[in-house]
């Protein structure tokens, strides 16, 4: 058990059955009346974001969520085949816990599988990627007087923002969190 006073960034609380990270918290003391937690929380199976206040003293059960090291295998229609890389275990989920997380992974790399209680709420794909440029569109200097970029199709499939020098056959470096360009490699 957790009280709202202590809570941090990040934390991951049971709240009415469901499970919370706390993205922000504020400790408001008003000057009348008592004080309270103000806090933005994200809910980690469903991904939309509540405001709540609370009292400093209410607790709340801690959620234990377990991030295990799978490779990604192959695709067999809406299901995503996942082994474990310890004991060999394979699970499959459907496109609904998996959403755009593999929109940058091929097949064959390690994510990290999170869940609770057993049950799969998401995938992480790592940080970064490299990734080979499968289809762009020649860019030619002098087109423009700053920082212009094209599209450029890479080889899972998914489209990034590039800059013009960068040719088709390139391998980038590709910040799986926003989807951006970050170098050649």
């Amino acid at each position: 058990m957790i009280s709202a006073g202590d809570f941090k960034n990040g934390l991951t609380v049971e709240i009415d059955g469901n499970i919370y990270q706390i993205m922000e918290f504020q400790h408001v003391k008003p000057g009348k009346g008592a004080a309270f937690v103000r806090t933005k929380l994200k809910n980690i199976i469903s991904g939309g974001a509540v405001e709540k206040t609370f009292r400093p003293t209410e607790k709340f059960e801690q959620a234990r969520i377990d991030r295990k090291d799978m490779q990604y295998l192959y695709q067999d229609g809406d299901l995503f085949n996942f082994m474990d890389v310890e004991t060999y275990d394979q699970i499959a989920l459907n496109s609904e816990v998996v959403g755009d997380a593999l929109k940058f992974v091929k097949e064959n790399e390690v994510v990290k599988i999170c869940s609770h209680n057993g049950n799969v709420f998401s995938v992480e794909p790592p940080l970064f990627v490299e990734l080979a440029i499968t289809e762009t569109e020649p860019g030619f200097k002098g087109d423009t007087a700053q920082g212009a970029t094209k599209p450029a199709t890479v080889e899972t499939g998914a489209v990034v923002m590039v800059p013009l020098f960068v040719e088709q056959g390139d391998v980038l470096k590709i910040d799986t969190r926003t989807g951006e360009y970050l170098s050649r490699v």
